[in-house]
């Protein structure tokens, strides 16, 4: 299975760290995020990476190409693609009957891999979305008792409930309820194949934190000091 992550955002809220490298890039405790992040895949066996890049993509493609033990594909898929622009970009990379991952460059977890697959192959839905319970300020979703995505918002005023944590699986269906190349993928996409019934949801309870501000990479570098990735 391929791993398609997201890579081409600005990076602006958190400040100079950004301002010579994209965010992925950043480090935590000596190691970009980005590489934190394959390294949880590489473990569990998956080494196929398609890095949706955009602002600064030499930058990746100078680093990963020194990175021997990763097979690497970086494609530039534009400065202000939404996140269904760049996934549509990405599709000829995807064989018809595949499935494949797709999650963000600025997100860790001690997820587990192998159970995300065997729950996705399980439901045998378009989609499967990981769903975690941090700080109310990302896409809330709703699930039925059958584990079916019932309601998908993103980025909800208030929430208390299961957010949007990344690490998909997806079959290549998707591809075909992103209607045109200015779609932002978690909202209308996801959307339409919630009311499909076919976006399931695994839960996470284990550790996941994003990196949109220093505050959160702070809390990240003391994550990792204390060994919870």
């Amino acid at each position: 299975m391929k791993v398609i992550i997201f890579c081409g955002g600005l990076g602006t809220r958190l400040g100079i760290e950004t301002k010579k490298m994209p965010k992925p890039m950043v480090k935590i405790c000596g190691i970009p995020i980005i590489e934190r992040i394959m390294n949880l895949f590489f473990k569990n066996g998956y080494n196929d990476f398609i890095l949706a890049t955009g602002y600064k993509s030499k930058v990746f493609e100078q680093y990963f190409k020194k990175k021997k033990k990763f097979n690497v594909k970086c494609i530039f898929t534009g400065l202000k693609t939404n996140t269904g622009g760049r996934l549509m970009k990405l599709k000829k990379c995807i064989k018809t009957n595949e499935d494949f991952f797709l999650t963000y460059g600025d997100g860790l977890s001690n997820q587990n891999i192998k159970k995300l697959v065997k729950f996705h192959k399980h439901k045998k839905k378009i989609g499967t979305i990981t769903v975690v319970r941090p700080p109310a300020r990302f896409g809330e979703v709703t699930i039925k008792r059958n584990e079916l995505v019932s309601k998908f918002l993103e980025k909800p005023t208030v929430n208390n409930g299961w957010i949007n944590g990344g690490f998909f699986v997806f079959n290549k269906d998707i591809f075909s309820y992103i209607k045109n190349s200015n779609e932002i993928l978690e909202k209308e996409p996801l959307q339409r194949i919630v009311k499909k019934k076919q976006l399931s949801a695994f839960k996470h309870e284990g550790i996941w934190q994003c990196m949109d501000t220093p505050r959160d990479k702070k809390t990240l570098v003391d994550l990792v000091k204390n060994k919870k990735f």
